[in-house]
């Protein structure tokens, strides 16, 4: 069997999938960031298990990016996010942050 730890470490991956798969690809602009922001996190924290989702997207490098039309894709290389996943007595702290040019999701800490 698997262990608790285990379990919710399995669900904060999940999450991570479904808010990046679900998300990159988005039009997005610096003034529509916050929306998106809220949109995201409000759509990762409806899934069971998950406490907290806090999604910044940087709207600098948004702006520094925009193409002639006003918008970009986004993708991981313009946000960070930080989650509190509970399962059972378990809580799991992640976070997805650039690393080397690559959006990196890791655990923080599993408490």
């Amino acid at each position: 069997m698997i262990t608790d730890a285990q379990q919710a470490c399995f669900e904060a991956g999940i999450k991570f999938g479904s808010l990046y798969h679900q998300f990159a690809g988005t039009p997005v602009s610096p003034e529509s960031a916050p929306s998106l922001e809220r949109a995201m996190a409000d759509a990762i924290e409806n899934q069971p298990f998950c406490a907290s989702v806090t999604v910044d997207v940087d709207e600098s490098a948004l702006a520094d990016a925009t193409d002639d039309h006003g918008y970009v894709e986004l993708t991981g290389r313009f946000m960070e996010v930080a989650m509190r996943i509970e399962y059972e007595d378990v809580v799991v702290r992640t976070e997805m942050v650039m690393e080397d040019g690559y959006p990196l999701m890791r655990l923080v800490a599993v408490e």
